[in-house]
């Protein structure tokens, strides 16, 4: 290996005891290749075998905890008892690989496919005409509170090492916590301790599932977007607020999610500093923070590694078109890593046929597919 990309692999222990053997993470990836109950599919094995060889932890794709909150085809599941045998084989995949396994408790809330839920009601904090979604009633809020910890419990039972708690990209937390989404008036809406009530209850529900079986290295981890657009969308002083609470509660990390790791604030901070550099200074050193955010090349992941606003790095598309990307820079060929998608070497990236399709006409949210001129990334 080059010795100067030896800080990548320095290992990191989290505040429960849990030795993590690197500072690269696998970003949760949506790999549309589940079967249609969210089993396992043979795409979906193909997709993950190898993948992430060398990896310190590996967040597997967002993972349904509820059937009303489905919100990609081929999404896999933790709902019931049925969901165990895929759940350990996933868990296995990963540790056969070297790497801790993260399974991502995921509902979609209103951004749900009315398609996929059987005739279910799309539901969401408050009602969305445009998004076809009702509000939830204070019964249902407390049942998908306990949707999440039966989740957690399926991911620890299954031998995953821990869970992360998808807070982020507008799915239902963070339609909780932004003002924009959250027009309710009694203890789940109104202020802003208010919004926060309930990605802390899901919190607290998940932890209680591992002080119930004694298994405090069980990891937890929160994920969240630090900004929306629109006039009451999230601002970076809501997010602050929200890392506030985090740290008080007993996670063992904090996940950004980044379309740009560099990108600098739009209001409610500092404009002239990033998004992630005032986060991780906000956090203070109480938690460490995973970053995220179009690094491509060894050298890319390195920069962001360097600049200290991160004590880990996820990496998603790199690792969609590199499936031996740990290895490549640990056994000194990060010359040989690729940064775009080439449509005639699909065999090697073993990407499911519906993932491909989604390479092919969403490309602001994928790769940059070689040849392509009108590829742009997202401001989000």
């Amino acid at each position: 290996m080059n010795p100067k990309y030896t800080p990548l692999f320095q290992s990191y222990t989290l505040n429960n005891g849990v030795v993590v053997k690197n500072r690269l993470v696998v970003a949760p990836m949506t790999h549309w290749a589940s079967n249609a109950d969210g089993s396992i599919s043979e795409s979906e094995r193909r997709f993950l075998q190898n993948r992430f060889e060398g990896f310190g932890m590996f967040i597997a794709a967002a993972t349904l905890v509820s059937p009303e909150g489905k919100a990609f085809g081929g999404q896999p599941e933790a709902i019931g008892m049925e969901d165990l045998p895929n759940l350990k084989e996933v868990a296995q995949i990963a540790h056969e690989q070297g790497a801790k396994a993260v399974l991502q408790l995921h509902h979609g809330g209103t951004k749900a496919m009315a398609d996929l839920l059987e005739g279910a009601d799309k539901v969401a904090p408050s009602d969305d005409e445009a998004g076809g979604s009702r509000a939830l009633t204070d019964q249902e809020i407390r049942a998908l509170i306990e949707a999440f910890a039966r989740a957690a419990e399926l991911a620890l039972e299954a031998g995953f090492d821990g869970v992360e708690i998808h807070g982020a990209n507008g799915y239902l937390i963070q339609q909780f916590v932004s003002a924009q989404s959250n027009r309710r008036s009694d203890e789940w809406g109104g202020s802003l301790a208010n919004r926060l009530r309930f990605p802390l209850a899901v919190v607290d529900a998940v932890d209680a599932v591992r002080r119930k079986h004694n298994r405090p290295d069980f990891i937890l981890g929160y994920r969240f977007s630090p900004e929306e657009g629109g006039d009451n969308g999230l601002t970076m002083q809501d997010t602050f607020a929200l890392i506030d609470a985090m740290v008080q509660k007993p996670l063992q990390y904090l996940h950004v999610s980044l379309w740009d790791f560099y990108k600098k604030a739009r209001r409610g901070a500092d404009t002239n500093l990033t998004r992630i550099e005032q986060i991780h200074q906000r956090i203070g050193g109480k938690l460490p923070l995973i970053g995220v955010g179009n690094l491509f090349s060894a050298e890319q992941i390195l920069a962001a590694y360097q600049t200290g606003w991160a004590e880990f790095i996820a990496l998603g598309k790199t690792v969609l078109l590199n499936p031996d990307l740990a290895e490549l820079i640990e056994s000194g060929r990060e010359a040989e890593i690729v940064c775009e998608l080439d449509p005639d070497k699909a065999d090697r990236y073993r990407i499911p046929e519906r993932l491909w399709q989604q390479c092919q006409m969403e490309l602001a949210y994928l790769p940059p597919v070689k040849g392509s001129k009108n590829w742009q990334p997202v401001d989000i």
